[in-house]
């Protein structure tokens, strides 16, 4: 029988440790049922009370990179979208990339003029006529969450914005819904308010199998910081480079040399994107 013990989460509260929220994530990676059972075996008798679930995630992730980089760079996700920042910029790269591969066409930082003020708009997407103008709220802190106040805040903005789009006679398109995006979570209160008013509302796991860990893995739309092959820093200088995405790089041989980068390293940094990404 597998031990009980209570543990510290990112954002500071205790809960006890699940081993099957353990496997669920390994597996997610694409490891294999007797991997998983091997890391989760290894790992077991290490785990205390107190313990917090980076140092877990740590070791489970360096178990599962001996193995296999690849399933590696997919548990490593979550982590990696925290290492996007410390600006939002790359975040909303990564939205964008993500409603294009879904049909739409998308501009990233757009100003508009509300019928009271001027917003800039993070992501601002089309699609059969409709526009939807989208919100990012980046955190690279996992204990930074989002409250009911940032829906509020963000309807009020689309509703002044919606005002004037669809009064424009010179708009061949209609203006139709707001949307909000995270890398954490949103509170209850949040989520209930969004329903309410018509937002539409994305986050690490919501909705429930369509949260924003379950479209990038379906659509292979991986950040750089994910990958195994590369230091952090030249994850870094690739995003001050404006490659936010692992695909960008399927072809970026020369951008690669630039960082100083050996023939034999892009060579395994190019075989991980392969895997990861086609």
């Amino acid at each position: 029988m597998e031990k009980q013990v209570f543990i510290k989460k990112s954002n500071g509260e205790t809960e006890l440790f699940s081993f099957e929220k353990l496997r669920n994530s390994l597996l997610s990676s694409g490891a294999t049922k007797q991997i998983v059972e091997i890391i989760v075996s290894k790992i077991q008798p290490e785990v205390f009370d107190g313990m917090s679930s980076n140092e877990i995630y740590k070791k489970a992730f360096a178990l599962l990179k001996k193995d296999n980089k690849i399933c590696a760079s997919r548990y490593s996700l979550k982590r990696a979208l925290f290492d996007l920042g410390p600006t939002g910029y790359p975040f909303e790269r990564l939205v964008a990339a993500l409603l294009k591969e879904k049909g739409f066409e998308t501009q990233v930082s757009v100003i508009l003029n509300g019928e009271c003020v001027t917003h800039e708009i993070d992501v601002l997407a089309e699609k059969d006529g409709n526009v939807y103008a989208i919100e990012c709220k980046f955190h690279s802190d996992a204990k930074r969450g989002s409250n009911v106040r940032v829906p509020l805040y963000i309807n009020s903005r689309f509703l002044d914005i919606q005002k004037q789009w669809n009064i424009n006679s010179n708009k061949k398109t209609h203006l139709k819904q707001g949307w909000l995006v995270t890398n954490t979570r949103f509170t209850e209160d949040a989520l209930n308010y969004g329903k309410c008013v018509g937002l539409t509302m994305l986050s690490w796991d919501y909705p429930k199998n369509n949260g924003l860990k379950a479209n990038i893995d379906t659509l292979a739309l991986y950040p750089v910081t994910t990958l195994t092959t590369l230091t952090k820093k030249e994850k870094h200088q690739l995003i001050d480079k404006n490659i936010v995405l692992v695909k960008e790089l399927a072809n970026a041989n020369k951008i690669l040399k630039n960082l100083g980068i050996s023939d034999l390293r892009i060579g395994k940094v190019l075989n991980e994107v392969e895997k990861l990404c086609f």
